[in-house]
């Protein structure tokens, strides 16, 4: 995995960009082309239909790391995503995306990962920002049995899923399973350990911010100002 080179913005404090792919700095500093492989990696479409909303020449990119149980990822999407989208997404200035970091999986259901799942089988019926925002609308916390295959059908009809049927098989199959691990080992790879984390890019830039947790909109702020200033 390659390194990111930056700053760590956590709880309005800068610190060294310095836990994120350590291990194999000499060999991505050899080789850019690796960071420009994480690059992409980090801004494409998990798949087609879960595209991130903005503009694709917009020139912030905001990469939001999260899990469906997770409770301060649906703190944000209640408190602060929409402010965010109407102040810069709506505006050009910034692309928003989605991938999963998933923590919150017990072994005997691993209900995280199915309500990852979900979202893409949602994606594939153009429903993916409507599941997701459905999904964590309906947040009751880490593990406490809100999240099941009943309650999730339930959410793609409350957001007027097309076909319900093509759903539920498509979540009985587990089709997006292997996507869901490839995208948390992709997660982990970068050293990310809690959620959400956002990790927020510049075009034509290396550098590479991240905010850890559900910051009020000031933070984002602070961070895209600075991006766009060439001051981060």
């Amino acid at each position: 995995m390659a390194v990111l080179f930056g700053a760590l913005l956590v709880g309005g404090s800068i610190t060294a960009f310095s836990n994120y792919g350590k291990q194999n700095k000499s060999s991505t500093e050899a080789n850019p082309q690796n960071i420009q492989q994480l690059i992409s990696n980090l801004t494409t479409p998990v798949i087609p239909g879960a595209t991130a909303l903005g503009k694709p020449d917009a020139p912030i990119n905001i990469v939001e790391f999260g899990d469906y149980q997770c409770p301060f990822c649906a703190r944000f999407n209640a408190e602060t995503k929409e402010t965010l989208v109407s102040k810069y997404v709506d505006t050009g200035i910034v692309r928003f995306g989605f991938k999963d970091l998933v923590i919150n999986d017990l072994p005997k259901d691993r209900l995280s990962t199915l309500g990852a799942e979900a979202s893409y089988c949602a994606a594939d019926q153009d429903k993916y920002w409507d599941y997701h925002d459905e999904v964590y609308r309906n947040s009751r916390g880490e593990n406490t049995g809100w999240v099941s295959k009943e309650s999730l059908i339930t959410f793609a009809k409350n957001v007027n899923m097309t076909d319900i049927s093509e759903f539920t098989n498509c979540l009985d199959s587990h089709k997006y399973s292997k996507l869901v691990a490839e995208n948390d080992l992709f997660a982990k790879g970068l050293g990310l350990a809690s959620t959400p984390t956002f990790l927020i890019l510049k075009d034509n830039s290396t550098r590479i911010a991240a905010i850890e947790g559900a910051q009020p909109m000031k933070v984002f702020d602070d961070v895209i100002g600075q991006l766009l200033n060439n001051t981060l």
